[in-house]
């Protein structure tokens, strides 16, 4: 290769070499300019965003403390606006402006919201925020290479439109348990009664009952924990209300929010914790023992449930979801092996929020109703004053008399039959053969079944007002309704108790029988007359049973509308009421007193047939003794059972008591709109 062409190649090199820098220095000039229009725009960014801020924080602060435009004074928009700002670091003047004016919000063309001012109204407030900051290095570079002048500094706007979202009014209906304090002797009837509905043994002191009695649990905090605890999402009451979850789910949440407040439920999350050990494997709804109106807002829900309540619906929840019958022992004098079956056919509606406009009435799906709950209670008593000498001589004395008319009552002449009139003159022959009860029976003590059907109690709210917070009232209309009361006798009595209504009508409790047996008489009166009890036909010529189906005080009875006045905050205690209910209990009283003999048709060899209409008058003899014994017997069930057992289950038979709620403040929450 000459030696000018290999000079060439290395002058090529050397030129190369040059372009190279040339790129570099450009490439970093190039890198420097975006560096700094980041840089420059970032800082920008960040100013305008800390006076949107601002702009915010004024807009919010100036809706919820409720700013007026018209006002003058320290209590305006303006004033409200300008105070958060100025917290916030923004100071006017100085050359910042915050321009404040009150409005109303509508909706634009393209579905958007849009800010018209008017002063006279405060459904929004805008605040409009500036300051200067230094313009951008980039936008004073453009304008020296343009040849225009350029300020130092450049002017920052932001707006901000913020709104109160107002609650609506917020009403809660209570049902109240009768029980307050605990002694030894109520700890141990609500030991018995409660571990019986779960299916076990229960065993909590006074002080565990006490403890339940005396602790509140919050609602708002129970739900939110719950919806955690199942997987719905937060603020979704109504999916939560009606989702199917564990019962022992509802109490272990119970105890985890009362151990989240503190040591001083210790003793109510230990009696739970006793509660929830004897819980079965149950699927339920909370919504069986709560309801929330649909749409309920949280602060609706900030109220408190007391403890007590709360597990003693949980327990007559868990009664009615399994096939649990609780078999109570009960010792009265003079009544042998007296026993209570009951079962929980529906659970109490405890308490019950919503807004009390769109509640009208019990039937439509935004009410607001309570009720306490339904239950059957059923009673196998023996009654051995009814197989004493006493009454048996009664009896005899009423009844032999009248055998000859209660056989032709009965179409059964059996004096004028053939075999009749062997008797008279020797051989086999059929005769009538009456039994009492009290040897009718087996065991030889008489018993008697008598089931309660109580249906429940309720009340719901008709209506409000909420002319302000001073002036402020809650309406509601409350009913007791019917206590079907049967009494009878039937060893398949209680075979259906639990899952479905018991026999109806009840097979009346034979008290007489009359029979046909056949005897025999030697010829000629040779001998005396021998009867084969083996032959015997009970009921044969019909008898006399006991049997009362009565409905206590008709389909429903009215307890009338009651007017609450001044009704405290939702979250304070609810102002309560009293419905008496004695007339319904004079009326339980009065039927099981009023206890009748009813004459039935002849049956062959069957129990007692259809009833005769017509008992004749002859009877009445009958009435005014057994009836009279059976009634007195039975009214007295009322105080130390049926009224005791019931008032541990919430349910007073004397009287309803129910508690009202209701708030009326225009609530709401301030909300950025725009």
């Amino acid at each position: 290769m000459s030696p000018r062409l290999r000079s060439g190649r290395l002058a090529g090199y050397s030129g190369q070499r040059g372009a190279i820098g040339l790129v570099f220095a450009g490439n970093l000039a190039l890198a420097l300019v975006c560096m700094l229009l980041v840089v420059d725009s970032g800082r920008l960014y960040l100013e305008k965003r800390k006076l949107q801020a601002i702009a915010d924080t004024a807009a919010l602060e100036a809706i919820s403390r409720k700013g007026d435009c018209l006002a003058v004074g320290s209590n305006t928009a303006t004033e409200f606006a300008t105070a958060n700002a100025s917290r916030n670091g923004f100071s006017v003047p100085q050359g910042n402006s915050l321009e404040v004016r009150c409005g109303v919000l509508s909706t634009g063309a393209n579905n958007l919201r849009v800010f018209s001012e008017n002063p006279a109204q405060v459904e929004a407030i805008q605040v409009t925020a500036s300051r200067p900051v230094l313009t951008s290095i980039a936008g004073g570079v453009w304008s020296l290479f343009n040849g225009t002048s350029i300020s130092t500094t450049t002017q920052l706007t932001t707006k901000a439109v913020a709104a109160s979202k107002v609650l609506p009014p917020q009403a809660q209906l209570t049902i109240k348990t009768t029980l307050i304090e605990v002694d030894s002797t109520e700890s141990d009837v609500l030991n018995l009664v409660f571990g019986k509905l779960l299916g076990g043994n229960l065993n909590l002191d006074v002080a565990g009952w006490q403890g339940l009695v005396d602790t509140d649990i919050n609602l708002l905090s129970y739900l939110d924990q719950l919806a955690l605890a199942v997987g719905v999402q937060a603020g979704s009451y109504n999916e939560l209300l009606n989702k199917t979850v564990k019962l022992d789910k509802l109490i272990e949440t119970a105890i985890t929010v009362l151990q989240n407040g503190g040591s001083t439920a210790t003793v109510a999350v230990d009696g739970l914790a006793k509660i929830n050990a004897l819980v079965s494997d149950l699927d339920v709804t909370l919504g069986s023992i709560l309801q929330l109106q649909t749409g309920a807002v949280s602060a609706g829900l900030n109220t408190n449930l007391n403890v007590f309540q709360l597990a003693e619906a949980f327990i007559q929840l868990a009664n009615k979801n399994n096939a649990v019958m609780a078999e109570i022992p009960v010792n009265i004098p003079g009544l042998l092996n007296a026993g209570v079956k009951l079962k929980v056919i529906e659970p109490p509606q405890l308490s019950a929020i919503g807004d009390p406009t769109f509640a009208k009435d019990k039937e439509q799906a935004s009410r607001i109703y309570v009720r306490t709950a339904q239950l059957r209670l059923g009673l196998t008593l023996s009654l051995p004053v009814l197989g004493s000498p006493v009454v048996d001589a009664a009896l005899n004395g009423l009844v032999a008399p009248l055998t000859d008319t209660l056989n032709n009552l009965l179409s059964l002449n059996l004096a004028g039959t053939v075999t009749s009139l062997l008797c008279a003159l020797g051989g086999y022959c059929e005769r009538t053969d009456l039994k009492l009860l009290s040897s009718s029976t087996t065991p030889s003590v008489p018993s008697i079944d008598v089931i309660l059907e109580l249906s429940r109690a309720e009340s719901y709210v008709t209506g409000y007002t909420c002319l302000s917070e001073a002036t402020k009232t809650l309406t509601t209309q409350t009913n007791a309704s019917v206590v079907t009361v049967k009494i009878g006798r039937s060893p398949d009595l209680y075979n259906s108790f639990g899952s479905s209504p018991p026999l109806d009508p009840i097979p009346p409790l034979p008290v007489v029988d009359i029979g046909a047996i056949t005897c025999f008489k030697p010829l000629l009166g040779l001998g005396p007359t021998t009867c084969d009890a083996g032959s015997r036909k009970p009921f044969y010529g019909g008898g006399l049973g006991l049997s009362i189906k009565s409905d206590v005080g008709g389909t429903t009875s009215s307890l009338g509308p009651y007017t609450y006045n001044q009704p405290p905050e939702i979250k304070q205690p609810p102002l309560f009421h009293d419905f008496p209910t004695t007339s319904l209990v004079d009326s339980l009283r009065e039927t099981l007193q009023g206890v009748e003999l009813q004459v039935y048709k002849p049956t062959g060899f069957n129990l007692l047939g259809g009833l005769l209409h017509t008992t004749g008058t002859l009877l009445n003899g009958i009435n005014g003794t057994l009836g009279e014994v059976i009634g007195n017997v039975l009214s007295p069930l009322l105080d130390p059972i049926v009224d005791g057992l019931l008032n541990t289950l919430g349910i007073n038979l004397n009287l309803v008591e129910v508690g009202a709620n209701l708030s009326c403040k225009p609530r709401g929450t301030a909300v950025l709109v725009i």
